[in-house]
């Protein structure tokens, strides 16, 4: 019997090129011996090579732009091929922060408070920041994810962290929650579970969820009562379908004065040594690679 035809699609070109190659070797690794799998970048080969293998599953390991955007979703369904996680209009509300948070507004689902500034004069960014917030402020692209600059900002360092951000058309400004870290995954219609982190740095930055060194302490599960336990999980599954989300997400939560306010759903979590996705189901009985299964045995070609 002939082995299923894996591809494995990686790299790519946004910042987190680095750990979507990561996420790739991870995934190449604990299914290589039941599939016949091989790796490709969405590169100028990349039609050849779907072409020439005839995939019966795309694994989508792509992290950021054009990997979690709805681009290379609608270039997978073009090719009338299975592919894993989310689909076109679901990765694509999920990446906008905007829209998402206009969804979660809609649906009764807590968010910090926050703003779009586009191409202005960055006084005028100040201006309006001041005017609306009264505390400090998080500012991050729109579309960009892993915690690529994001800045938690005061009066005093804001102009600067502004600057920064000089290459975005467009930043997402809300309001900073203190509170705890909470994360939770939701795997089809299951609610797997939430993990809750305590990094030694300001936040869960990109260093702080890649990085040994950081020290970042992973607590499964997250220690709240059984009651919010539940309503948390009970948030995460109801984003998760509004968003219309298909395979694994995971849904970024602050937890401040006994609520939750949802940051973010990720649709391509990360599946490296340090990824929170496989640290959770693995507390729930499901190892890596079965985890890796499970996903490629929900991919589909509409999404």
């Amino acid at each position: 019997m002939m082995k299923k035809k894996i591809l494995v699609v990686g790299g790519g070109y946004s910042k987190e090129r680095i750990i979507s190659l990561k996420t790739s070797k991870a995934v190449i690794k604990s299914i290589k011996k039941m599939y016949n799998v091989k790796f490709c970048e969405p590169d100028q080969n990349f039609f050849r090579f779907v072409k020439t293998f005839r995939p019966n599953v795309i694994f989508n390991a792509l992290h950021g732009r054009f990997g979690e955007d709805g681009y290379i979703q609608s270039i997978f369904e073009s090719l009338n091929v299975k592919y894993t996680h989310s689909g076109v209009l679901s990765s694509m509300l999920a990446m906008d922060k905007e829209l998402s948070k206009y969804i979660f507004i809609k649906n009764d689902i807590l968010t910090p408070k926050f703003i779009i500034l586009k191409n202005e004069n960055i006084n005028l960014k100040i201006k309006k920041i001041k005017k609306i917030f009264n505390s400090n402020v998080v500012i991050k692209p729109l579309n960009e994810g892993s915690s690529f600059d994001v800045y938690i900002c005061n009066k005093n360092n804001l102009l600067k962290n502004l600057k920064k951000m000089k290459n975005y058309s467009e930043i997402l400004v809300e309001e900073f929650i203190p509170g705890r870290e909470i994360q939770a995954a939701i795997m089809g219609k299951k609610k797997l579970g939430a993990i809750e982190l305590k990094p030694k740095r300001k936040f869960y930055d990109y260093k702080a969820k890649y990085n040994l060194s950081a020290k970042t302490e992973h607590i499964m599960p997250a220690k709240i009562n059984s009651k919010k336990y539940n309503e948390l999980m009970k948030i995460a599954l109801k984003a998760h379908n509004l968003l219309f989300c298909r395979g694994i997400t995971r849904s970024d939560f602050k937890f401040y004065r006994n609520k939750f306010y949802l940051l973010e759903v990720n649709t391509q979590p990360g599946m490296t040594n340090l990824s929170l996705v496989p640290e959770i189901a693995a507390y729930k009985g499901m190892n890596f690679k079965s985890l890796i299964n499970w996903i490629i045995k929900d991919a589909s070609k509409v999404r």
